[in-house]
């Protein structure tokens, strides 16, 4: 009897942006809809906010550069509230109150990587973010959030303050754009359908049976 064929699943996507902490959940209520397909997930950087600077930068500053005030946010952020709390998640927005350059947070994720829970790094960044208002720009920060996972304090410190990975993390980051993808979160299934948005996990249940059907049928040709 053959053996299924894992299906790879390479999700695109920031730990500042609300509708992948959405997503994410969505795609693991989808996945558990499916058992029955293997799958191999892969989390890949994005970022949102290119232009922030490795320090961040102010909330209420932010707010006003993205979408012209404060206030402007706060009409769409209710929408993603609500969203959230569809999902069992907290969204706290006027609990935030520093933009961070997320490319250390990626960093983690991809070191986490290595023990097997790079999912667990990414839930717990975006926990800390939007949940409890954490300021990802604090070394230490990220340091306890990495600890609270099973990394290395330590080693996590001694990286963080190195160039470690920076250039593979912006060359994935830069990938993605490349191949146009703009809106995160972005799902490519077998490194040749993607599905952006943080769809219903019905929906991504459904596309997940669909394609590994056919690419098992393909190698069983």
């Amino acid at each position: 009897m053959s053996t299924i064929k894992p299906l790879q699943i390479d999700i695109v996507s920031d730990v500042v942006c609300p509708w992948c902490y959405i997503g994410k959940r969505r795609i693991e209520n989808a996945l558990a809809l499916a058992p029955e397909v293997p799958v191999h997930v892969n989390w890949r950087p994005f970022f949102l906010n290119p232009w922030i600077p490795p320090e961040g930068i102010d909330r209420s500053t932010y707010l006003e550069t993205k979408f012209g005030s404060v206030d402007a946010y706060k009409g769409i952020a209710q929408r993603v509230v609500a969203a959230a709390e569809e999902e069992g998640l907290s969204y706290q927005p006027d609990s935030v109150k520093r933009q961070p350059n997320t490319i250390d947070c990626h960093r983690l994720i991809l070191w986490a990587d290595a023990i097997g829970k790079s999912a667990e790094m990414k839930q717990k960044l975006m926990e800390l973010y939007f949940r409890d208002g954490g300021d990802l720009t604090q070394t230490e920060t990220l340091v306890q959030a990495a600890a609270d996972i099973g990394l290395d304090a330590d080693d996590v410190r001694k990286r963080l303050a190195t160039d470690e990975d920076v250039a593979k993390i912006s060359a994935d980051a830069k990938e993605a754009s490349d191949k146009g993808i703009s809106g995160v979160p972005t799902y490519v299934f077998a490194q040749k359908y993607a599905v952006s948005g943080a769809q219903d996990p019905d929906k991504l249940a459904r596309a997940i049976r669909q394609i590994s059907a056919e690419i098992n049928a393909e190698a069983a040709e």
